[in-house]
């Protein structure tokens, strides 16, 4: 099931650090950006994790592209009108899912463009990176394909971890 993430004009470093994280817990394809904020803040690196080797991250023009994104079902992840709550949502098999900026809002030229739109249903809103963050988990927790035993928390956790419960 294909996840990719599209981020307009993201401006921290420390939320793209964070994003990139995520995208490597919950496997990501690729990300992509648009806007020269990030480009600037990128030197103040915080992919703790090293992410950007493994998932292809790029910087667009455009954030939705006609021509290769045909085969992408849209999604807009936004406060917006008329959305779907994330909670009754039933993800895509191959989503590009797109975020606006931490100060601004996703424009709705290209809001019109997307399949589905899907807002978190919080009381206030939410940094951008706990919102990819939300967002991705409810595609996990809904999929089949959850890993049940031992081997993903032996393969994920921290070096120096290895608690066990009752």
């Amino acid at each position: 099931m294909p996840i990719h993430l599209a981020i307009i004009n993201p401006k921290s470093p420390q939320n793209m650090g964070s994003i990139l994280r995520a995208a490597g817990c919950y496997q990501a394809q690729s990300i992509r950006y648009t806007g020269e904020r990030y480009a600037r803040a990128k030197a103040f690196q915080t992919d703790t994790k090293n992410v950007h080797l493994n998932i292809k991250v790029s910087h667009v023009d455009e954030i939705i592209c006609t021509t290769t994104d045909t085969n992408l079902t849209k999604v807009a992840v936004e406060l917006v009108e008329g959305a779907t709550p994330l909670p009754n949502f039933i993800h895509p098999e191959n989503a590009l899912y797109i975020f606006g900026p931490e100060d601004g809002s996703i424009e709705q030229e290209i809001v019109d463009q997307c399949d589905h739109v899907v807002y978190i249903p919080t009381v206030g809103c939410m940094n951008l990176a706990a919102t990819v963050n939300v967002l991705l988990y409810d595609r996990l927790a809904k999929t089949t394909q959850m890993p049940l035993d031992d081997e993903v928390i032996k393969n994920s956790r921290d070096t120096n971890n290895r608690t066990k419960a009752k």
